[in-house]
Formats: C-alpha cells, structure tokens, sequence
C-alpha cells in the first residue's frame, strides 16, 4: 500500500544518537530533518551485498527486495526507523549505541510503543525500516497485511510478573490475591488482551485457574508500570525487565505459569524500508554475541 506520512507520528532519535552524529561530524540538521518528518520512498530496488546469511527481506545482489522497498542511501547518510515495542524502550538506546559503533554516520530513530499500536500505524502508512513486537502473534498481524518482508527473526524473550508499590502494603504475595474475588478491593492493571503483555497475563491466569477484574487495560506495559509507580493501581502485570528496571521502586513477585507465558520478540525488515541493507544488519546484530549479552544484563532470555 502506499505509504504516507502520519502528522501526530514522529520519530524520535535517541541521546546517544545525536551524540554520535555530532561527533562523527553529521549535520545535525539532517538528523532533525529525520525526526520531524517520516522517511520518504527512493525507489523499488536495492543495491549492495551483505554476502549471504540469513533472508530477512530479500537479496541485495540487485534484484528485487519486495514491493514497495526502495533503495539503500549510501551508509554515510542512511535513516533508520525503528519501531518497537514498549518493554525495549530502556534497552533501545544501549542497543543503538552499540549497532552505531558499526555505522558511525547512520541516522537511527527508534519509535517505542506498544506492539499492537506499531502494527496499526505500520498498516495505515507510517514509514518504518524494522518491526520489533513482543510476540509472534503481533507480528503475523502485520505480515497477514503484507507490511513484512521477508521472515521474521527472534532475538529475545521474557516473562510476565507480578508488581505492587515498594514494601507491598496490601501483603499481595500470589496472583490469586488480586483476582477474582479475593482481590475485589484491590486495583489491578494489566495490559489489554490484544496486546501481548495482555496475552501473557491472561495465560498465567489461565494456569492458575483464577479470573482477573483489572479496573484498567493498557495498550502498553509501560502505561502498567506507570500506574503502579503512581499509586493508581495497587498491583500490576508487567514483563521482568520492566519490574528490574524499575528497581526498588516496585516490588515483584513470580508467578507460577510464567516461563508457559514467556513471549518472544521478532524482528523483521518492513515492506516498506526505505534502508532495507541498513535494516537488515540492525536485525543480525540484535542476534549476535554483543547484542545478546546487552539484552541477558537487562533481564531479556535467549530466543
């Protein structure tokens, strides 16, 4: 489908890569010319080899790349734009900083949000280069809507857990404690069902055998996490690496079914990529040795 640029959905570089633009001496005009407008389409062909590995959205050898993808700019003023879901928000940055260590003077834009969201502005024309979501069903969404190239690929996982305010006040030491009806007092948030942290927590209440009342459905785990953090909820359902990085902020609390629960993070080039060869290796370098050991130090398992 055509794509075209959505006014209220903007890019957002991260710190580190305006730092590293700068000191590798990028206009910094042309890094905001990158945030404050989508990329635009530069052609239907890509050129270039990566030399093999694995097809993430077609052969850069000078044949086709999939409908709509257009051509890579040379690396030295490449844009990329990642969307990915909500729970990498904190790890992005550390990820771009080190993919840029490889690719100095290449523009990223990461825009977080959650998976579910990303997919519907994908499928109503936002210009992406990659797609992260927190779940496999997600991103068959968007490749049932032809907004994928190539296959998918995953990079990470993790499981949902329990959070209330520091110390506990409530004394919430087990899902059954805030489910139905032993929990009718207190405020429980999750994440909506068609979101994959919804998904996760409607399965380890599942494996439980317990019916959640959540008083609020949030499109992303993040917004969860914010109404613990709060005080608007008394307890929440949130990935591991949200309840880490929240530290003692929070306190967390296993729960039994949760490794049954576990999502997966894909990956994928969009249909669309204006920078496909930039794409692509972003996606090889989330799977590879540096990357990995960044996302297991964040509370991220292995794929």
């Amino acid at each position: 489908m055509p794509r075209h640029e959505i006014p209220t959905y903007r890019l957002i570089p991260t710190r580190r890569t305006l730092l590293r633009t700068a000191a590798a001496g990028v206009p910094l005009a042309l890094l905001t010319a990158c945030a404050s407008s989508p990329a635009t389409e530069t052609g239907a062909r890509s050129g270039g080899s990566d030399g093999g590995g694995t097809d993430l959205g077609g052969s850069d050898g000078g044949g086709d790349v999939g409908p709509g993808q257009g051509s890579d700019v040379t690396e030295e003023n490449a844009k990329l734009a990642v969307y990915a879901a909500a729970s990498l928000a904190e790890i992005l940055d550390e990820l771009v900083d080190k993919f840029m260590e490889a690719h100095p003077t290449a523009l990223v834009a990461t825009m977080p949000a959650g998976s579910a969201d990303l997919v519907a502005q994908l499928d109503a024309g936002a210009m992406a280069d990659v797609l992260i979501t927190a779940d496999q069903m997600t991103m068959a969404r968007a490749q049932d809507q032809g907004n994928i190239a190539g296959e998918p690929v995953v990079f990470a996982t993790n499981v949902p857990v329990l959070i209330t305010a520091p110390n506990n006040p409530h004394g919430i030491t087990s899902l059954a404690d805030v489910a139905s009806p032993a929990g009718v007092d207190l405020a429980l948030v999750t994440c909506a069902p068609q979101v994959p942290c919804g998904a996760a927590a409607a399965a380890v209440a599942d494996h439980e055998g317990l019916t959640l009342s959540p008083v609020s459905e949030e499109n992303a785990v993040t917004d969860v996490l914010g109404k613990v953090l709060n005080g608007q909820a008394d307890a929440g359902i949130v990935y591991l690496t949200d309840a880490l990085t929240a530290g003692d902020e929070v306190h967390m609390t296993e729960l039994p079914g949760a490794e049954e629960a576990r999502t997966e993070y894909p990956a994928a080039v969009a249909a669309e990529a204006t920078s496909p060869t930039l794409a692509r290796r972003f996606i090889e370098f989330l799977a590879a040795p540096e990357a990995q050991k960044a996302l297991a130090d964040a509370g991220f398992g292995a794929p």
